[in-house]
């Protein structure tokens, strides 16, 4: 199976961060936001990646290229440690990129892979979005598609002031954590939301997507929404995450996803721990 990672926003809502660089490439503790995402990728099997790009977004064609100065520098200084994990991000997998001539939505990206997939189902993994887990999220959504053979979309129960931030689905249990999708609603208001079950920004989708793409008109925010073709399907099932979920869509949640992937690391948990005790108690 190919994965595809669409990661051609603006990042607007990081300006200036991201005048010069793209958000994907913005640091969670040691790594940019997208090696995370494609990691998970490589974790759960697929070594096919395509990345939808945009105007601006070459420094991450260049992260996951050969840097030649480099790695002789590291040699010469015998940094073998070093030398070996940028050598690791070059070779674990083979990566494409296609950029997204403007800017219409998540499902217009989707849409510019078509011709790289072909007609095979594949993976959807959004470059701002991280996830942490023993069994990687979309191994875990690779397991519920080879059970039930459609598209299948990772959810999380959301807390109320999330939900118009997210598409939120509509489904009927068959299982313990999986849904039968009835519909998905795309950023609805609190009143008018089906349940608290958030699109996490993980998806199986079969390859029928494409001709539903191409037939959706625009909807919310006068975009093509990815979460309208996936209602135009007839077998598509959701299934809640197990692990931690990182959205680094906006400032506030990317520091904190930053200090909780860097607490996952021993060599800096304690001393990070005492650091934030002792500003929490000088304020």
């Amino acid at each position: 199976m190919k994965a595809v990672i669409p990661a051609a926003g603006l990042g607007t809502r990081f300006l200036p961060a991201t005048k010069a660089q793209p958000k994907e490439m913005l640091p969670v503790y040691n790594k940019p936001t997208i090696q995370y995402v494609v990691e998970e990728a490589v974790n759960s099997g697929i070594d096919d990646i395509l990345i939808i790009t945009g105007k601006g977004k070459r420094t991450i064609e260049d992260h996951f290229d050969r840097s030649f100065e480099l790695e002789y520098s590291l040699n010469k200084k015998d940094k073998k440690e070093y030398l070996k994990e940028i050598q690791d991000i070059t070779y674990m997998a083979d990566i494409y990129y296609v950029r997204q001539k403007t800017q219409k939505g998540l499902g217009d990206a989707i849409s510019c892979a078509e011709k790289h997939i072909g007609d095979e189902s594949f993976a959807v993994l959004l470059g701002d979005t991280i996830t942490y887990s023993d069994v990687p999220c979309t191994k875990q959504l690779l397991d519920v598609y080879e059970k039930y053979h459609g598209s299948t979309i990772a959810i999380e129960r959301l807390p109320e002031y999330k939900i118009e931030r997210y598409g939120i689905v509509d489904g009927v249990t068959v299982e313990d954590n999986i849904y039968k999708v009835n519909n998905l609603v795309e950023k609805p208001k609190l009143e008018e939301a089906p349940s608290n079950l958030g699109i996490t920004g993980r998806y199986i989708l079969t390859p029928d997507i494409f001709d539903k793409l191409n037939s959706i008109q625009p909807g919310v925010g006068g975009e093509l929404q990815l979460t309208d073709a996936i209602n135009e399907q007839e077998n598509v099932y959701a299934t809640t995450f197990e692990g931690s979920i990182y959205d680094i869509g906006n400032t506030k949640e990317w520091l904190k996803s930053s200090i909780d992937m860097a607490l996952t690391h021993d060599d800096v948990h304690d001393e990070l721990i005492n650091f934030l005790k002792q500003k929490i108690n000088e304020n």
